[in-house]
C-alpha cells in the first residue's frame, strides 16, 4: 500500500485555510472539503491510478444538485474535471458518471482536453419507476469511461457468466467451429460488455415493494464499483473520488486492497462516510 500503515484508514477533517506551500497526496483520506479546495489542496500532479466520479447531475434531487441552469451546472462540472485531469497519472483511467445527456456534453469536453474515450457504459438500473407516456423510459444512467496512456485493464478479473447455459455447456465439451478453428468458452465466462445490469440500491432496499428512505439519495451499487476498480487498478494503487457521498468507493477500495483519497463537502454525508468506511455498513 501507498502510506505506511497497510489497510489502516487515517481521516482527516479539514477546513479551507488557503493553498498548501506543498501538496502531497496521502492515500486513505476523506476530507471535508469542497472539490476544489481538495484538488488544489490535497492532491499532487500524476499521483492517481484510477478517478472514479458520481458528481452531481442537476436533477433537483437537492441542494447540491441543483444549479441555476443547464449552462451554470456544464460551467462548474468542466471547472472540477480541468482540476482533476492534472492528478491522474500519465497512465491512468477515469470513469464520470452521470445522465445520458449531460454525458454528451461532458464526452465532448473530455475529447477536447486529449483523454481517450474507451467506452459509455450503460448502466441498466433495473429500477422501472417512472411511467412516461410520449418516450422510452429513463432506466438507465451512462458511465464515461476515459484513459490517459496505457494503464491496466484486468478484462479477466471482471468476466461476467455466459447468457446461453446449455449452448456453453454443450461448447465446453466438444466446442464450437469458428473460423476453421475450435472454441471453448472460458470457465471464468464472458468479456465484460459496456451495459452493466445493477439494480439500484433503492430497489434493493424495497420492503413489501415500497421504497426505503435511504441515509443518501443516490448512492451507487458497491459490486459496481466494485467491478470498475477491479478492471482499472492493481492492487495498491490510489483511487480517487472527489464526490465521497456515502463513501461507497472508498469501501470497495477497502475491499479490493487498494488505497483511496477523496472529498465530500456535505458535513452530514461526511460524516456518513466515516462512519460507513470504519463499520463497512451498507449506505
Amino acid at each position: 500500500m501507498q502510506n505506511d500503515l497497510t489497510h489502516q484508514i487515517d481521516f482527516l477533517y479539514s477546513s479551507a485555510l488557503g493553498p498548501s506551500p506543498k501538496v502531497e497526496t496521502k492515500g486513505n483520506k476523506i476530507y471535508h472539503l469542497d472539490v476544489f479546495e481538495f484538488l488544489n489542496e490535497k492532491v499532487k500532479d500524476n499521483s492517481v491510478d484510477l478517478a472514479v466520479i458520481d458528481p452531481p447531475y442537476n436533477m433537483k434531487k437537492a441542494q447540491w444538485d441543483t444549479f441555476k441552469s443547464h449552462d451554470d451546472f456544464l460551467d462548474f462540472t468542466f471547472s472540477w474535471i480541468e482540476k482533476l485531469l492534472p492528478k491522474l497519472k500519465a497512465s491512468s483511467s477515469l470513469y464520470i458518471f452521470n445522465t445520458p445527456f449531460n454525458s454528451s456534453y461532458i464526452l465532448q469536453f473530455l475529447i477536447e482536453q486529449k483523454m481517450i474515450f474507451r467506452n459509455w457504459i450503460v448502466w441498466d438500473k433495473q429500477d422501472g419507476i417512472s411511467a412516461p407516456k410520449n418516450k422510452f423510459v429513463n432506466g438507465a444512467e451512462t458511465i464515461l469511461f476515459f484513459i490517459k496512456g496505457k494503464p491496466v485493464f484486468n478484462f479477466n478479473d471482471v468476466r461476467e457468466p455466459y447468457k446461453s447455459t446449455d449452448r456453453m455447456e454443450h461448447a465446453s465439451k466438444k466446442g464450437i467451429l469458428k473460423n476453421g478453428k475450435r472454441w471453448y468458452p472460458n470457465p471464468d465466462g464472458r468479456l465484460c460488455s459496456e451495459v452493466w445490469n445493477f439494480s439500484s440500491e433503492r430497489h434493493k432496499r424495497k420492503i413489501n415493494g415500497k421504497v426505503q428512505k435511504m441515509p443518501h439519495l443516490t448512492p451507487k451499487p458497491i459490486d459496481m464499483i466494485e467491478r470498475i476498480i477491479k478492471a482499472s487498478s492493481n492492487e495498491g494503487d490510489l483511487i480517487l473520488d472527489c464526490f465521497m457521498g456515502s463513501g461507497t468507493t472508498a469501501i470497495a477500495s477497502k475491499n479490493l486492497n487498494r488505497d483511496f483519497i477523496g472529498c465530500e463537502k456535505n458535513k452530514d454525508y461526511y460524516n456518513l462516510c466515516l462512519d460507513r468506511v470504519l463499520t463497512c455498513r451498507p449506505a
